[in-house]
């Protein structure tokens, strides 16, 4: 992907600056990324730079649109670029893939929960749980024949 970062930064009136590259690329490269994992990319070609200073950039970039995060689990929120569409995370509960879903899938849902309850759904910052289309053929296949 060849995103102009420098461009998209100057003209909200900040620098690309390396700290900003380092973590707008390790975005980029991990897709859902928590902090912790982009400190890690980021500290393989930067070892000074520390977690707060990943969460400073995070923070920053998100108000200026470049990045977006989701919660995943009960832990860190993750993060990806917010130039890529708008998407519904299925997260397996066995083996814990992300699939990525556009979000016209859930427009009936929506759609319901507006006209019932008057209730604007951003349907992009969390995760639905189940399982994956492997997981559920693996479960079925152990599954005992016939039941009762």
């Amino acid at each position: 992907m060849s995103t102009d970062w420098q461009s998209d930064l100057r003209q909200r009136g900040y620098r690309l600056t390396p700290q900003r590259q380092l973590v707008l690329e390790a975005v980029d490269a991990l897709e859902h990324a928590t902090p912790d994992d982009i400190l890690t990319e980021v500290r393989r070609t930067a070892s000074g730079i520390n977690i707060s200073t990943v969460y400073r950039t995070l923070e920053l970039l998100e108000e200026l649109g470049l990045v977006s995060h989701a919660h995943l689990g009960h832990g860190a929120p993750t993060y990806h670029l917010a130039d890529r569409h708008h998407h519904l995370h299925l997260v397996c509960r066995d083996c814990g893939d992300v699939i990525e879903a556009d979000v016209a899938v859930a427009a009936e849902f929506t759609r319901k929960l507006l006209d019932s309850f008057g209730f604007d759904t951003d349907m992009k910052h969390f995760a639905i749980y189940g399982r994956c289309r492997a997981c559920t053929d693996k479960a079925r296949a152990k599954a005992p024949e016939g039941g009762s």
